[in-house]
């Protein structure tokens, strides 16, 4: 890092630190005037306390300082939902924008879940809010035949996966791909941040002991309010 870069950073830090949560910063050409930086060198500094959680941007509206939200944190070695995680850290998750349909499967669908060409899904979309903040946003799509729309409880919690577990299903694997994405214009909407801002991106496919895939998922979330961790054994040792 660059010391113009760290400076900037330690001077947003002391200004973010000594602002009241809630409150709005000054617009980015005041804040670039004041600070006497461009407004780009200003926006890739910003990027750190965005993906930290520390700040949100509200379109039209300017930035803000966000309240210091607790963490959920969750190792990878063991699938859980984000409803049991939050309980066990004695947090409470709200289900908001919840969607659920049956249709057609597409051929991305068809080829994650071995569906046939005339097989239809059931496509279960929600956001998962914390303290007042959008944090990340779900989205499970099952074979009709595994579930169906009215098979879901009307005060539905959230968690497909919990469903399924209550539901008695014979579950074996998780197999999960992480990557790095930018918010497109539906996720920046539906998460209330900026287009391009940076994600946690999970794809993975529930495996059923018969070896089927039951569920294909796709879970976005905002990186400050998460931290994920794994226990790595060492190569070679006992």
């Amino acid at each position: 890092m660059s010391q113009h870069l760290a400076r900037l950073q330690s001077e947003l830090a002391n200004l973010i630190a000594s602002t009241p949560p809630g409150q709005r910063l000054p617009s980015e050409p005041e804040l670039a005037r004041r600070l006497g930086v461009s407004r780009a060198s200003l926006r890739e500094a910003m990027r750190m306390f965005e993906v930290k959680g520390l700040i949100y941007r509200r379109q039209g509206a300017g930035t803000f300082v966000n309240e210091r939200l607790p963490q959920l944190e969750a190792g990878l070695e063991v699938l859980e939902s984000l409803e049991k995680t939050a309980r066990r850290l004695g947090l409470e998750i709200q289900v908001r924008n919840l969607e659920i349909e049956r249709g057609p499967a597409s051929e991305e669908e068809r080829h994650a879940l071995g569906l046939e060409a005339s097989a239809e899904v059931t496509r279960v979309r929600r956001v998962i809010w914390l303290r007042g903040h959008p944090v990340a946003y779900l989205v499970d799509i099952l074979p009709a035949d595994v579930l169906r729309p009215e098979d879901l409880p009307e005060k539905f919690g959230g968690s497909v996966l919990d469903f399924l577990l209550q539901r008695g299903e014979n579950l074996a694997v998780s197999r999960a791909v992480i990557s790095a994405i930018a918010a497109d214009t539906e996720l920046a909407r539906v998460l209330n941040i900026q287009r391009n801002d940076a994600l946690l991106h999970f794809t993975a496919q529930l495996y059923r002991k018969d070896g089927r895939v039951i569920d294909y998922s796709f879970s976005v979330f905002i990186p400050g309010h998460f931290h994920f961790h794994i226990l790595r054994r060492i190569a070679g040792s006992e």
